[in-house]
């Protein structure tokens, strides 16, 4: 399986410390958002195309912008034989997800999680509380306690960002 991060429009270093907090050196191929624009599908379709991929099993992990153009490509790479085991969307608000693959999505708050869910809530998610920054989420997911919810929105467990991240990924291996 090849774990596909598709970062926002962010200092690098705020994905660096993303992965190093869910140990993701070893095993994930991130997007280079500071060369290409990070909403645009068709640049990231083309690079996971170049990439040289253990499998055809993708599991995307994506944050802001990179939920705009990583469900585009999500799609494409779907449509052309590729695997998607599961699309996670961290703050990815305004962007509706509805695709044919599992949907978890992330909020840094109650309101951006409810509101989102209108555009597809996915099969489960996350939202912080106590409230955190849009960019703490990504940075620091191990510092942002919140609820795991059903779909329904009912609480299934408290827990940090970063175990429910380390959960979905687990479910997904």
């Amino acid at each position: 399986m090849n774990v596909i991060i598709c970062p926002g429009i962010h200092e690098p270093k705020l994905t660096d410390s993303f992965i190093a907090s869910l140990s993701l050196e070893d095993n994930s191929l991130v997007f280079p958002a500071n060369h290409y624009p990070a909403y645009d599908s068709w640049h990231i379709y083309d690079w996971i195309q170049k990439q040289k991929l253990v499998s055809q099993e993708l599991l995307f992990v994506t944050f802001s912008a990179g939920v705009v153009g990583g469900i585009g490509a999500a799609i494409a790479l779907q449509l052309s034989g590729f695997k998607i085991t599961a699309f996670i969307a961290i703050d990815g608000w305004g962007v509706p997800l509805f695709p044919m693959f599992p949907i978890y999505r992330l909020s840094h708050d109650h309101f951006t999680h409810w509101s989102s869910a209108i555009l597809g809530a996915g099969d489960e998610g996350f939202y912080a509380d106590p409230a955190k920054s849009h960019l703490e989420l990504w940075s620091a997911p191990e510092n942002c306690w919140g609820c795991r919810v059903s779909s329904k929105n009912q609480l299934i467990s408290r827990c940090t960002a970063r175990d429910y991240l380390k959960l979905l990924m687990s479910k997904t291996y």
